[in-house]
């Protein structure tokens, strides 16, 4: 016997590692030191900065993994793990430098997986960030052929005295919030559980909305997340009086929102003040979803919230909008305990 008698084949595997090196070498930025191949990704820190902080964040795609291998479309994917990790480093006010990834399969599909990669620099393009390295592992037995799980892992730098922590927001800050690309990358178990309960497949038209048409159910659930890097970073340099920011993601605005804030303050939020796209009326119609379920499931059309200084707030709903993101007064921070209230 041998190992590829066992399932894994090292063939593929070097087979895998060119394919993707291509895509690897676009995102490169500076401060990437050596290539592809070494067993550690290194990175030199840039200068400039007094007191240099490095914010990590990691996370997957969860379910829509699923979606993405009944459908054979791998190729955004990428996208969803590096916008989930990178979104989350931006609410400390950090810049991403890095990114890494973890993918696991059944069976090495050299192409397939090559798909996936191509989705992960595409997004570290779009974040400004280096794709350092990763590790992909053939774990037969352990995934059915086809199938595979991705993990990821970002590495940021801000300024020490210029993060966002909660202690700048102050009661009467506003709250603005910035559109979704649709359901993201949260949700998706209750997302899967409506369309096969209800009988649906995959291929199906949606036909819902102008947005929708002539696309199917896959297409709809596999747009990818929303990056919020580079317009954000930009309105932190341009002095646009942000004072928090909250990635809207598992759990939504009522579990993250809050998690910008101080001690002794909460947020009131005016839940008419936006229009709730309709991909998440029809899954709310769809499932028979409790509405307070579905704002704790769901980002309902929020990607990112923003807090900002009342006499900017004009000022910065005309730039994000100029960056081509729906921007909405949603609400503003008021006395409380950490809390969000829907008003």
């Amino acid at each position: 016997m041998d190992y590829r008698q066992a399932g894994v084949d090292i063939e593929a595997g070097r087979t895998f590692v060119e394919k993707i090196r291509d895509s690897v070498a676009r995102t490169y930025r500076l401060g990437v030191l050596g290539d592809l191949g070494g067993f550690g990704g290194c990175f030199e820190l840039p200068t400039g900065y007094r007191q240099p902080v490095l914010v990590s964040g990691t996370d997957g795609v969860g379910t829509k993994l699923k979606i993405a291998q009944i459908a054979n479309k791998h190729d955004t994917i990428g996208i969803d793990l590096v916008a989930m990790c990178v979104n989350d480093v931006l609410t400390s006010g950090a810049e991403p430098l890095f990114f890494l990834d973890y993918l696991a399969t059944g069976k090495l599909e050299p192409d397939q997986l090559a798909e996936v990669v191509k989705g992960i620099a595409d997004g570290c393009q779009m974040a400004g960030c280096a794709l350092l390295g990763g590790e992909t592992a053939e774990m037969p037995g352990f995934y059915g052929v086809g199938e595979y799980d991705a993990a990821g892992f970002c590495v940021a730098i801000a300024e020490k005295s210029e993060m966002l922590n909660g202690t700048q927001v102050n009661i009467g800050d506003v709250v603005l919030g910035l559109a979704s690309s649709g359901i993201h990358s949260n949700g998706y178990s209750l997302v899967r559980k409506i369309i096969e309960t209800r009988g649906y497949q995959w291929g199906d038209k949606l036909n819902i909305s102008p947005e929708t048409a002539d696309l199917t159910l896959a297409e709809v659930f596999l747009r990818p997340t929303q990056l919020y890097v580079q317009p954000v970073l930009a309105a932190l340099k341009a002095d646009l009086g942000i004072h928090g920011l909250a990635h809207i993601t598992g759990g939504g605005l009522p579990e993250n929102l809050p998690r910008c804030l101080g001690a002794g303050q909460a947020v009131e939020v005016m839940r008419h003040s936006w229009q709730i796209p309709a991909v998440f009326q029809w899954l709310q119609a769809q499932g028979d979803v409790p509405e307070m379920d579905m704002f704790n499931t769901f980002n309902m059309g929020i990607g990112m919230a923003v807090v900002v200084d009342p006499p900017k707030a004009a000022a910065a709903i005309a730039y994000f909008q100029g960056q081509g993101l729906t921007t909405d007064r949603i609400g503003q921070v008021v006395a409380g305990e950490r809390s969000l209230i829907f008003v």
